[in-house]
């Protein structure tokens, strides 16, 4: 028997289009921790801040550097969705797609890089990469959430 089909709600969002440069990268990041801050409560947490930031870092970075296609912006969205914050970074280069979460491997101690998906997919509860989808403009998103923590009753 199949399991009922789960609803998720999506409660907030943020959506943003950056520059396809390290400034760009750097406001994504920026703009997702004050998004955060602003929602507050448990959204605010040091513990989800800190993950949210990081993974935000790496995406984005990876976007301008791996996924930059010449005078196009990549796309920050942030969102609560049933207990979490889902991060997603978009860009416009479909033929440069990164490893997915089962392909994620550690690089070598002299490599120059290599270790941005690694983080990724420590500090997120769950990430894939999907096609873009955007009235079938070509492109790859990358999606990571992270879980929110408990409430704690009373």
């Amino acid at each position: 028997m199949d399991a009922p089909p789960t609803t998720v709600t999506v409660s907030r969002t943020l959506a943003q289009r950056l520059s396809g440069t390290p400034r760009g990268a750097r406001l994504a990041r920026h703009l997702a921790v004050a998004q955060l801050h602003a929602w507050g409560g448990r959204f605010a947490s040091a513990e989800v801040i800190d993950k949210v930031s990081v993974i935000v870092a790496e995406l984005a970075a990876n976007a301008v550097t791996h996924g930059r296609v010449p005078g196009r912006d990549f796309e920050l969205r942030l969102s609560v969705v049933t207990g979490s914050v889902r991060v997603e970074v978009t860009d416009t280069r479909a033929e440069r797609r990164p490893p997915g979460p089962t392909d994620v491997r550690p690089s070598g101690p002299l490599d120059a890089g290599g270790r941005g998906l690694v983080l990724v997919d420590a500090l997120a509860d769950r990430w894939e990469v999907l096609e873009r989808d955007c009235d079938g403009a070509p492109g790859k998103t990358v999606r990571a959430e992270v879980d929110l923590p408990l409430r704690r009753r009373p």
